[in-house]
């Protein structure tokens, strides 16, 4: 008779970092001065710098995290210098 084969231990999970929630202002250029917010009950993410108190809302999901909102400004950020560009 043979032996009964065992069977094999699953890998271990791999744990995930956490992302960052404070960020460099674009306007002033602190570090760590900008802090995202999500506030699921509305539906509305914020970004505020504490330094030059320069702020920005946009609309949320459940899968926002800060980093999206603060990607987003940075966007909107370029977006917005491209047109003054463009116009001058």
């Amino acid at each position: 008779m043979g032996k009964r084969k065992s069977r094999a231990k699953p890998p271990p999970k791999k744990r995930m970092d956490k992302l960052d929630t404070v960020f460099s202002c674009p306007f002033c250029n602190h570090g760590t001065s900008v802090e995202c917010r999500i506030d699921m009950k509305n539906l509305i993410g914020e970004a505020v710098c504490r330094i030059c108190q320069e702020s920005f809302s946009t609309s949320v999901t459940a899968l926002t995290e800060p980093i999206d909102i603060y990607s987003e400004w940075i966007d909107e950020c370029e977006r917005v210098n491209n047109l003054e560009d463009e116009g001058a």
